[in-house]
């Protein structure tokens, strides 16, 4: 296997500056995942990688070989595709072997491939069947195979799982990670889901219109993040907002207030929001960090609520709620009993409260 650097590097199409000096340094062995909505440049950063697309400047190594103008072939990649790309007149031991028989490898070494990739995959049953007689998920466990049988330095996987269904999803994102950890291949995966991140990724790199936002562990993005968008983007349901004035009293305790939300900041975070007295900044909640509001909860650590919508999903309940001019999101036990426009006091965790400044929405 081998480490992947990234240096200062740049894509532009027509004018248009796709992947704006982008930075990475991945371990051997490391699995990760570039994140980010629709035409931030993950999709384009592992196609260079991959030496699927040119680069219009920087540097990539793999291993300790530059491999700028290295075409895919000898790059020592495998790449697994968003479609399967899978050889329809072909069974699927054909599949997984096409690759190593143009690579004119012997017959003895390609069966031994096929046939180990087929037994962490347990596909053996389906050696001899065409992709249409294979299910969604077995498609792309050939797919998956195909690349395995290569023994590369290096994985990319392009949103390999977009085409699945939610359960089957589920079930191939768990089959990922045991094959990565049985194999110890360095890996880079792309995907516009934070949960695939989160789940899959040793470190996840959050990316928005070309520039890299955050590079960290999948908790140290949900619990410390940056700047705005990456609180809104990493976490299900998304972080709520809600624009707010830092107030100071006479005695010292700061609050945030606008017209729904009066609430004392605790003073673990005042000494950094004390510069901030009279100016707009923007406070983040998290929906599983709000509850129903018993008489046990300091009243300046709650607010009053109007339901919007009741989602019952078992496990919880998630409210969209009304909190002055905010729409929120509050994740509730499911024994709560709430009907839409009812009114509730929601309390909030005080050591869970996120502030971003008003002009830069870095991380305050």
């Amino acid at each position: 296997m081998a480490r992947v650097v990234i240096r200062n590097l740049n894509k532009t199409f027509d004018g248009f500056h796709a992947v704006k000096n982008v930075n990475l340094d991945i371990n051997d062995k490391e699995f990760v995942v570039l994140v980010g909505p629709s035409g931030c440049g993950k999709t384009t950063t592992l196609r260079m990688v991959a030496g699927l697309e040119s680069i219009s400047s920087g540097e990539i190594l793999i291993g300790d070989k530059v491999v700028n103008e290295l075409p895919p072939m000898d790059r020592d990649i495998a790449m697994v595709f968003q479609n399967y790309a899978l050889y329809p007149h072909m069974n699927v031991y054909d599949n997984m072997a096409f690759g190593l028989k143009m690579r004119r490898f012997g017959r003895p070494e390609i069966d031994a491939r096929v046939q180990a990739a087929a037994e962490i995959l347990g596909i053996q049953a389906q050696l001899q069947r065409k992709p249409r007689q294979l299910s969604g998920g077995q498609r792309q466990r050939v797919a998956l195979g195909r690349a395995i049988v290569r023994h590369p330095k290096v994985f990319l996987f392009d949103e390999p799982l977009s085409n699945l269904d939610a359960k089957l999803r589920v079930q191939m994102r768990v089959e990922i990670k045991k094959i990565h950890t049985r194999l110890g291949t360095t890996a880079i995966y792309v995907t516009h889901d934070q949960v695939e991140a989160m789940t899959l990724g040793d470190r996840v790199v959050v990316m928005k219109d070309g520039v890299v936002q955050q590079v960290g562990e999948p908790l140290e993005l949900y619990n410390a993040p940056a700047n705005r968008f990456v609180a809104g983007f990493i976490g299900s349901p998304a972080m709520n907002f809600a624009t707010v004035t830092i107030v100071a009293d006479a005695d010292g305790p700061l609050w945030a207030h606008n017209d729904g939300i009066h609430i004392r900041l605790p003073a673990e975070i005042t000494g950094r929001l004390r510069q901030h007295v009279g100016e707009a900044v923007t406070l983040g909640i998290r929906p599983e960090d709000l509850r129903v509001a018993s008489s046990s909860d300091p009243a300046d650590l709650a607010f009053d609520a109007v339901v919007e919508v009741v989602e019952k999903l078992g496990s919880e309940i998630l409210l969209d709620v009304k909190v002055g001019p905010s729409t929120m999101a509050a994740s509730v036990e499911p024994t709560v009993r709430a009907k839409v426009r009812d009114q509730l006091r929601l309390a909030l965790n005080p050591d869970r409260l996120y502030f971003f400044d008003g002009a830069s929405q870095a991380a305050i």
